[in-house]
Order: structure tokens, then sequence, then C-alpha cells
């Protein structure tokens, strides 16, 4: 996270505090608060009720963002007006760097390691403003191995001092990649991740649907390459007043890592980047489109007297037949008190999950086009009139739950035009984009 506008304004300080409220390690990058003002922190926070307190708070001018991990609070604290996300992402980020380094975060650690923490603060903020953030950049610079709470005799066989190497620096500058990196065989991965919402009637009807999309990236690149990536963005073509065959897709809350070059995408929407070594997320989307169900499914229930109880489940495959789902399992609600159950289906295997209270339908691979059937019996032990259908207690409102994931398919249309590789020294790089559907939250209510 790099800052250069003032106008986002600075943190004053920095505190690290145990369960109590009693400060372990404290920062004050700025002088412009005392160092008896995080009392009021701790009159705000540790004294009141849970329920009560907010992440974020003003005291008498002084602006509180808080973050709780374990029995360690991270506070931070400015006078100034600032932009309070970009504080409280620091943080977390605070969180994500002190892991990286001795693995477990809480009041002992923080006390093992109180030299190297506050290393860390000076490196990763200056005057009030973060700096660099990278775990793998800061440890070019502060090499020592930080004191684990568990340390196993892999790890420390596996710990090796490492020289540090040139990597670029300075405000503005590539933070999350080091020079000098080589790879005999320089290749990039690129999964276009989408997770389905959607809720559905028991007429099969869609009453709420959305799609969560995510570009994860794996780069395995030698040098200081620049990437550019192309999608089926239906602004682009809109803007350029370009023509295409094939569908487009309008994107919603955007959201890039830190390494596209933001200034680029706003005026061509062209996602041009340095990669950071190794896996990262490149950008994630939402679509509020109307999705028909991939996977459908109708549960049928017979009572029979007030002691046993017959389910006919039928799902159906609503995608291509060229697809093909992996790892299907259809949930379905039974009475809690249900009991001696019963299977006998056409693919699969079917069992009774009573954590769940549920039947679990376990489908290997679900080809597109295709329907299966189950059925299930339960006896119903608890005495009840014949005239209630389930035990007392149970929520008759709970719906059918599925989890799936579709290979090399995009329910959205989301597609990949081009992923260009540039390096300086011009080698060739092998760029590699796979598309997975998968089930987020989806549910099919029943009758």
């Amino acid at each position: 996270i790099l800052v250069s506008s003032l106008k986002c304004g600075m943190a004053s300080a920095i505190f690290i505090l145990d369960i109590k409220g009693k400060p372990l390690i404290q920062r004050n990058y700025r002088g412009d608060i005392t160092t008896g003002a995080i009392e009021h922190f701790s009159q705000h926070v540790i004294d009141e009720d849970e329920n009560n307190v907010k992440p974020v708070f003003e005291h008498d001018g002084l602006t509180f963002a808080y973050v709780r991990h374990s029995n360690v609070y991270f506070v931070a604290a400015t006078k100034l007006g600032c932009n309070i996300s970009m504080l409280l992402a620091y943080l977390y980020r605070i969180l994500e760097v002190f892991t990286g380094y001795f693995d477990t975060v809480e009041e002992e650690s923080v006390r093992d390691n109180f030299v190297m923490i506050y290393e860390l603060l000076d490196e990763m903020m200056d005057f009030g403003y973060p700096q660099f953030t990278e775990t793998n950049i800061l440890k070019e610079y502060i090499t020592q191995q930080g004191y684990r709470l568990k340390l196993t005799e892999e790890e420390e066989a596996a710990q090796k001092p490492t020289a540090p190497t040139e990597t670029i620096t300075g405000q503005g500058g590539i933070t999350w990649r080091k020079a000098g990196i080589k790879y005999r065989k320089n290749e990039v991965f690129l999964d276009v991740v989408e997770s389905v919402n959607i809720l559905v009637s028991s007429t099969g009807d869609t009453l709420h649907s959305e799609i969560h999309g995510a570009l994860k990236m794996k780069c395995r690149l030698s040098g200081m390459p620049e990437l550019k990536l192309g999608l089926n963005d239906k602004i682009l073509f809109e803007n350029t007043g370009r023509r295409t065959k094939g569908r487009t897709v309008d994107l919603e809350d955007i959201k890039f890592h830190q390494c596209v070059k933001l200034n680029r995408f706003e005026s061509d929407r062209t996602i041009t980047f340095v990669p950071p070594d190794g896996d990262f997320d490149l950008m994630s989307y939402r679509l509020t489109t109307k999705v028909k169900p991939m996977i459908s499914v109708e549960a049928q229930v017979e009572k029979h007297g007030s002691s046993r109880l017959e389910y006919l489940v039928k799902c159906r495959s609503q995608y291509k037949k060229s697809s093909s789902a992996n790892g299907v399992e259809i949930l379905v609600p039974v009475p809690n008190d249900a009991d001696t159950p019963t299977f006998k289906t056409n693919t699969g295997t079917a069992r009774y999950a009573p954590e769940h209270d549920a039947i679990v339908w376990s489908i290997k691979s679900f080809p597109g086009g295709k329907e299966y059937m189950m059925r299930a019996s339960f006896g119903l032990p608890t005495i009840r009139s014949a005239d209630t259908d389930l035990a007392p207690g149970v929520n008759i409102k709970r719906p059918i739950t599925v989890k799936f994931e579709i290979p090399y398919y995009t329910v959205s249309g989301f597609q990949v035009r081009y992923l260009k590789v540039m390096e300086r020294s011009g080698y060739e790089a092998l760029p590699w984009v796979r598309y997975i559907t998968q089930a987020g939250d989806y549910q099919i209510r029943m009758n």
C-alpha cells in the first residue's frame, strides 16, 4: 500500500495492547498525540460491553481504529482527517506480516519479538504514511528469523539465512516483486473462478441470483515482466465502438490487486500490471444478472401415518452436454428425530447426516442434460398427531442446498480475450487460462 496524496490523511501512532488494554508496543510517528492518549481507548473498549463497541470511534479530537486478534489489540490513532478504510486495511496488513515472520500472533509472541516488531513498524510506515507492507519484500531488509512459539524440526531445518537481493523500492515503486527472479521455464496460470449465489423457489423459478468472480494467478516468470490482460468487457466495446460476435459482460464492484495500473484501466479498460511472484488474486468482480439454476432439485415428501416418511428427490443438470459437474452434493433437510434410514439411487451414493439433519446425496460426476433420482425412507419415533408433518422444533423452512464445481465453464460468459507477457529479455512464456464455476450460497426451497 503506497499513499501518494496528502488528502488521504495519516496515522499519528500505532499501538499494540494486551487483552487488558496495557501497551505492549507503541510507535508515535508524528508526535502530535501523547502516549497517554491510548488510555481513552482502554476506557472505551476494554471496560465497555462488547456489543456496544465499534471498530472506529472518536474521543476528544482523536480517531481510533482497531482490530482484535487472539488476545491482542492492534490500534491506530490519528488526530487529522484520515481515510479510515486505509487505516483498517493497514492494521490487517500488519497482522499478515507478523504472521509471516513468527506464525502465531498473540501476547507472548509479541513480547518475544518486540525488537523485530519495532523494526517492522519503522519499515512499514514513515511519518504516518504506509510504505512497504509486502512480507516477501520486508524479508529482504529484515532478514532475521522471528521467535516462534511452536517450531517444528522441519521448519528449523528449512530456515536458512539468505542474502538480500536488489529490489525496486521507493515511493511509487514496485514493492510487491523483487528483482533477479529466474525460472528455467516461464509460465503463468490464470484461473477464472465464479461462485453462484442463487435462491430458487419450489416451482423452479429464480428468486434471487448473483455471481461473484475472482481471477487467481500463479506466476513463474523471470525478471520484471509486464502483463496485459484483455476481457470481453461490455464497457470497453461500447467506448471504442467495436463490434463483437461473442458475448460481453457488464462487470460490477471490480477490485484489483495493487499491482494493476489503475490509470490505464480507467483510460482504455486495459488491465496492465507487473505481477508478484507466486500465487495472488488479480481481481474480483460481481454480476447481478439473472441466472438459470445449473442443477435443479425437486423433492417430494410422502407421509405414511405418523411413523414413516418417504422422500423422492429428482435432480437435473441444465447446462450444455459437453460440460460436467464434479463433486456434487445435494443436502435435503429431514426431521431432527428421523432414524432407520434406507436409500435407493440410480447414481452416486446417499447417506444420512444427523449432524446436519439432512440427506447427503453425493454424485462424483454429473454430465449436462442428465436427470437422476433418489428415494429415501425414514422412521419417526417421536409421538405426534396424525396431521403433524414434522417433529416439534423442526424448522420446516430449511431449503435444499447444493454444492458442485464445473470446470471449463463460466455461467456469466466471462472470457479472457488475451494474456500477453512482455519482458525486456524477450523470452517466451506460456500462459494458461482455466475457467471454473462453483456453487456459492445455492439454495432451493422445498414445498
